[in-house]
């Protein structure tokens, strides 16, 4: 059995941007599915995703932490299965994860109202990501740089970034029955800081959106029927 120590630096940094890729490319969180499931899961009484910027944060922050304790819970049941095979399951634990996570991610930015249908809210949803990954990103890179390019360099430094955790959890997987536990618990706690990061991230967002529009409003012009 190959020990991943000896493994090339760049072979599990691929591994977790292909499974990145693929996370967000084919189980992507669909914003208006999930409007839905905010107003009926969670009671929210909002029509649409600007709704959310009316409502006390302090009950956004409630969802947003369900949302991180199911994932949580997800991502220890998928450690604890894989982990069972020991080495042998790491790149597909690797993609599941990936999955947890980036859903997680996904879902705390919708919550907080932000949703990522246009090019620049794609990419703002991957500064999340980095964020929640403790990569300190640029705007100014943002700014300098065509999209496509910078969604794949932000890609690049989460996936690298992920991989150094993950290092840690593919040596403790070298024995199978051990492994079960351990995966369990890297798992839910790797979903755990995650999600608290991405959580500061869309909370500061969410708040200097909120400032921004009662800004915009206070410079209205009155309307015609009250100048006099």
């Amino acid at each position: 059995m190959a020990n991943p120590r000896n493994q090339k630096p760049g072979w599990l940094v691929t591994r977790v941007e292909n499974a990145l890729r693929r996370a967000y490319a084919t189980i992507r969180v669909e914003p208006d599915d999930y409007l839905l499931q905010l107003r009926m899961a969670h009671r929210l009484p909002v029509q649409s995703y600007d709704g959310l910027f009316t409502l006390p944060i302090e009950e956004l922050d409630v969802v947003a932490q369900q949302a991180i304790r199911a994932g949580m819970k997800m991502a220890a049941a998928e450690g604890a299965g894989f982990g069972l095979g020991g080495f042998l399951t790491v790149v597909p634990d690797i993609s599941v994860l990936s999955a947890i996570t980036m859903r997680t991610i996904q879902k705390l930015s919708l919550i907080y109202g932000f949703q990522f249908n246009t090019d620049e809210e794609v990419a703002e949803l991957w500064i999340a990501a980095a964020s929640a990954a403790g990569v300190d990103i640029s705007r100014e890179l943002l700014e300098k740089t065509v999209l496509k390019k910078f969604i794949q360099a932000v890609i690049r430094r989460i996936a690298t970034q992920m991989s150094a955790e993950m290092a840690e959890k593919m040596v403790a997987r070298v024995i199978p029955i051990a492994s079960s536990v351990v995966g369990a618990t890297l798992n839910y706690y790797f979903v755990r800081a995650w999600g608290r990061r991405a959580v500061v991230h869309f909370r500061q967002k969410h708040l200097a959106e909120r400032e921004r529009r009662k800004q915009q409003q206070i410079l209205l012009p009155a309307a015609p029927s009250e100048i006099r």
